[in-house]
């Protein structure tokens, strides 16, 4: 038992002096940048666009992927258009990436897994990214945005989103999209 003891407490010494020769050196340490401790400041900022989601014509700007039997299961690929109005050639500040699926068997509700890419004003080349689950037939629907990138890193918060219009003979819609985000 005594020589198993000693090999042990010799590990740990050999280890201990390895980490303090190591730590000395700087050897290890000097690779990573330094970390500096700053005040938590955090901007909200609050955004309010239009989703165009065209399903239909020569130049849809979202794509079944997926079209399963039933409605269940339906994905769709998109690149969709935001901008300031209502209207389909109105000012495009950004660009909806991402896919959503039919993910309820239940109810109509989507699986958004998307990117909204922003390419107009002090936003331009800043991403936010929502996750979540968005029944659309309620009239109001939350959904979680959970990052960022370029002026919206480390963003959080929500998307409350709510249909203008929807074409019940071709699939097109026009979803309004009130965004409140804290970020660094």
């Amino acid at each position: 038992m005594a020589p198993l003891q000693t090999f042990t407490l010799f590990s740990l010494y050999l280890s201990l002096v390895s980490a303090i020769v190591i730590t000395a050196n700087g050897s290890f340490s000097h690779h990573f940048a330094t970390t500096k401790l700053t005040p938590n400041a955090q901007k909200m900022t609050r955004l309010h666009f239009y989703f165009h989601d065209i399903v239909s014509g020569k130049h849809p700007t979202a794509i079944a992927i997926i079209r399963p039997k039933s409605a269940f299961g339906m994905t769709a690929i998109v690149d969709d258009p935001l901008t300031l109005d209502t209207k389909p050639r109105s000012k495009v500040v950004g660009r909806a990436q991402g896919l959503y699926a039919l993910a309820s068997k239940h109810n109509k509700a989507l699986l958004m897994a998307m990117n909204f890419a922003f390419t107009y004003g002090k936003y331009n080349g800043s991403t936010l990214s929502v996750l979540g689950r968005n029944p659309v037939l309620d009239a109001v629907r939350e959904m979680p945005v959970i990052g960022g990138s370029g002026v919206f890193r480390f963003a959080r918060g929500y998307a409350l989103a709510n249909t203008v219009r929807f074409n019940l003979r071709n699939g097109d819609a026009v979803i309004r999209y009130n965004v409140t985000i804290m970020h660094g």
